[in-house]
This record gives structure tokens, sequence and C-alpha cells, in this order.
């Protein structure tokens, strides 16, 4: 005989109950981190649509009563010339750090040498050296090239910095590529550079997606090199951001706006590529 139990006295299983509470305190814990974050991006648009005469300690988190725009026009007639030059600057400098990390990658992964493992621990050495330790002699050495105060001895001086963390990307990368369609190109006759361009390239895309972003965002925030090795016709955003804050009296509103100008080609990389990234990331991750 089948007994049948009211639906009224069914009661929810306990960890049910639990596993709904602990979501709903991790959705609140988030939603915190996500206003902490976002506080100062509310400060720094709310200051930038400020008047000079409006800002102010006692109305510094206020939102302004009248929105002036004229802050924007005004900063990027000061550093429109230099968004150019960041951006010839970073594009060139990703373009090339990419395709030397591919092919450093490529035959350090493909095409085992002698002393390859050796080569690939001294490059990813230069990592951890700090741009302080070698400012000077890089100084001196573009200069030796001709190329101090333009803007090819910052891409110089970038791609080089930019080789170890690219070339360790793409070597990790390429270890999950089978050998066997190495192999296979190889006994049809294909060379190492008919090999990259028509079975390793192909297959880059991932790890392109996450150097292409590293980088650029790397060369486009740097302030050091761009305050060293240029002059004033070749000197990206970065410093002549620092620029719009000198002096005694300085109108807040204009580097604030400035600020938000010279971070959106970079918060543009990450809105086309960024939901690449991680899977780029993962893509290495992990040798099959």
């Amino acid at each position: 005989m089948t007994t049948t139990v009211p639906a009224s006295t069914v009661q929810p299983a306990p960890a049910s109950r639990k596993t709904g509470l602990g979501r709903i305190g991790l959705y609140v814990l988030l939603v915190i981190a996500a206003l902490f974050f976002l506080l100062p991006i509310y400060l720094l648009v709310a200051t930038a649509l400020k008047t000079p005469d409006a800002i102010n300690l006692a109305t510094t988190w206020q939102w302004p009563r009248a929105l002036n725009w004229a802050s924007f026009a005004d900063a990027w007639a000061k550093i429109g010339g230099n968004v150019g030059n960041s951006l010839f600057l970073a594009v060139v400098s990703t373009i090339l750090a990419a395709f030397l990390g591919s092919l450093n990658g490529y035959a350090l992964s493909k095409w085992q040498f002698r002393g390859a493992n050796i080569l690939f621990a001294l490059m990813l050495f230069g990592m951890f050296i700090p741009y302080q330790a070698v400012l000077i002699p890089l100084f001196q050495f573009v200069k030796s090239l001709g190329l101090y105060g333009s803007i090819w001895g910052l891409i110089l001086a970038h791609v080089v910095y930019g080789l170890p963390i690219t070339t360790l990307i793409f070597r990790n990368y390429y270890a999950e590529v089978p050998d066997a369609l190495v192999e296979a190109a190889t006994i049809d006759g294909a060379g190492f550079w008919s090999i990259y361009r028509q079975v390793i390239l192909p297959l880059s895309v991932p790890a392109f997606v996450v150097v292409v972003i590293w980088e650029f965002t790397q060369v486009w925030n740097e302030f050091l090199f761009a305050a060293t090795l240029t002059n004033t016709t070749s000197q990206p955003v970065t410093y002549a951001l620092s620029q719009l804050a000198g002096g005694q009296a300085v109108s807040w509103n204009l580097p604030m706006a400035g600020a938000i100008l010279a971070a959106l080609p970079t918060l543009l990389v990450y809105i086309l590529l960024g939901r690449y990234f991680v899977r780029g990331l993962l893509a290495g991750s992990v040798k099959g």
C-alpha cells in the first residue's frame, strides 16, 4: 500500500538552503568589491566634468550640477599629438614583439638544438631585470645608434624588453601543438619558414591575442623610457599627462579629462579582445 505525503509537510533540504544563502552572500561581496573598484572611476569622471572653481575638498564626491565638456577639448588640445605618438609606438612595438616572440617560441619548442634550454632561461632572466638597472646603458646604446630622441629608439627598447614574456607565452603555447604536424610537414618537404607560415601561424590566434593585449597595455602605460629616451616631438601620452598636472596651481579637471582620453585605447583593446584573453592563457597552461 502506497502512502502519500502531503506537499505542505515536505521541508526543503538544509543543504540547498545553505547553498542559497552562500550564493547571496557571494553576490553581496562581489557587488561591494565592484563598487570599491568603481569609486576611483566615478571620481575621475566627476572631476573631469567640473569647472575649476567647483573642485574643492568639500565637494569631491559630488556629481557636478553643470557638465563641463570643455575639459576634454582642452585636454585633447594639449595631448592629442602625444596620443598619436603612443598609438604608433604601441602598435609597432606590439607587432614586432609578437612576431619575434612567435618565431622564438616556435624555434625553442619545435626545433630543439643544443643549448636551447639555456638560451631560453637566459631570455627569461631578462624579465626580472628592472628598468632602472639598465637605464643608463640603454640610453648610451640607443644614442650610439643615432636613435635617441626619436620614437624608433623607444620602439627598440620596448621590443627588446617585451621579447622574454612574448617568447614564454608562445613557447608554452606551441608546446601543445602535436609534433606529428611538424613531422608530417617535414616529410612533405616543408622547411622552417613553410611550416611556420602554413602550420604554426594559423594555430596561433589565441596566443597572439594574449600577447597583443599584454604588450599593448605595457607599452601604452610605460613612463620611465618615455621620459628618458624621447624629446618633445616624440613623447608619448604618459609623459604628456604628467605635464598636465605640473605646477603649483593645478586645474584638476584637465588632467582627469586627459587621463580618461588616454585610457580609451587600452579600454577598446580589452573590449574587442578581452573575451579571448583567458582562453588564450589557458590554451598554453597545460601541455597535452
